[in-house]
């Protein structure tokens, strides 16, 4: 009898492990929702390349404590709505947790899914200062935000002397506290916001003519973006056009995209990035990068994109490892919360109270060929 009732509470035990949410003795679910507009979005497509990079690695190596990860991927179109409706479909369908989103709306919806169902939403690739703060006690950013790539931007202008600046912004809540870290940083550096370009949606020809007037008329030394790579691609592409002589600059969402369509008018342009150069083999992440993407046999440029999801993969995989052979959402949790990785040169920690991620924030300069200099 002694023996029987030990061997039900093994079986017991052992059924606990199964039973949590996308967890098998063989399979480890990881739910996706990403903005790749069905191809059209170049950052996503290439993030998600990234990301399957280097679980195909994981993966062929054994996995994560013995067990695969199963990547379930949908596309949110860069909409909040389809976000949301995602995330949910996701743990409905049975994922462990959530997991590398791009684009700030997005992935506020996700990080406000994950809140309700109290559910781990790791590594979404954006910079949006609503996943950081107040706390998201859920949330666990691992690349820099927006506000430590403006920082970047405004003290490297400073440095040339300038000392008034132009901001595109989104006309939302967050496009407001974008803005209002750009003027809090712009009086620590002794600086100006001299424009505030706000949009909502999308922006006709006649709008961003009117955009054009009021920089032309303003006159700022510099002007960056917090997102929106096509419409800023645009509007530089414009204010070139029309003899405007402001500094352009930008963060990374997209700036590989916006340098290539900007062609000859991108040469001189200064962006920030929040993950090396992937071309810089002095980076132990990069050679890891090259290495892996050489072995799978990857064609084309691999791109900044490429390497922020395969990181972000990278920082996820760090972390199941070390929650060990029985993971569930709240070991997962408490382990990171105790844990800083280094990913191959790039320091990311985050703990209770404080889920900060990476601060790592470089900036390239794009070169007369079109690529990226540090």
């Amino acid at each position: 009898m002694q023996f029987r009732q030990w061997a039900w509470a093994l079986c017991l035990g052992a059924s606990t492990v199964i039973a949590e949410p996308g967890v098998t003795d063989k399979t480890l679910v990881i739910g996706q929702t990403i903005a790749l507009e069905q191809g059209k979005n170049a950052y996503g497509v290439a993030a998600l390349q990234g990301v399957k990079l280097y679980i195909d690695k994981v993966n062929a190596e054994g996995g994560v404590n013995g067990r695969k990860l199963v990547l379930r991927t949908l596309d949110d179109e860069n909409k909040a709505a389809n976000a949301a409706t995602n995330a949910r479909q996701l743990l409905t369908d049975g994922a462990f947790i959530l997991f590398g989103s791009i684009e700030g709306g997005p992935s506020t919806a996700v990080a406000e899914v994950a809140t309700e169902q109290k559910v781990p939403f790791f590594g979404p690739m954006a910079g949006s200062p609503t996943l950081r703060r107040p706390h998201q006690p859920y949330v666990f950013p691992v690349r820099a935000e927006h506000r430590e790539e403006f920082r970047a931007l405004m003290n490297w202008g400073k440095t040339l002397g300038m000392t008034t600046v132009g901001f595109l912004r989104a006309d939302t809540e967050v496009g407001k506290t974008h803005l209002e870290n750009v003027r809090l940083i712009a009086a620590e550096l002794g600086m100006k916001v001299a424009v505030d370009l706000p949009f909502k949606g999308d922006v006709s020809d006649a709008q961003l003519d009117q955009m054009v007037k009021a920089i032309a008329e303003a006159k700022p030394d510099l002007l960056f973006n917090h997102g929106s790579s096509g419409l800023y691609q645009r509007l530089v592409a414009k204010a070139k056009a029309g003899g405007v002589t402001t500094t352009f600059m930008g963060v990374n969402s997209g700036s590989t995209q916006i340098a290539a369509k900007l062609g000859a008018q991108a040469h001189g342009m200064v962006f920030t990035q929040v993950v090396p150069n992937p071309r810089d083999q002095r980076q132990p992440i990069v050679r890891e990068f090259l290495d892996t993407a050489r072995k799978a046999q990857t064609a084309g440029d691999l791109s900044y994109g490429e390497l922020e999801g395969y990181l972000t993969a990278k920082a996820l995989v760090m972390a199941l490892k070390a929650t060990g052979s029985s993971p569930t959402r709240e070991s997962f949790i408490r382990t990171l919360e105790a844990s800083r990785f280094d990913l191959g040169g790039i320091a990311v920690r985050w703990k209770a109270g404080d889920h900060e991620g990476s601060r790592f924030v470089d900036l390239s300069i794009v070169g007369k060929n079109g690529k990226f200099v540090d």
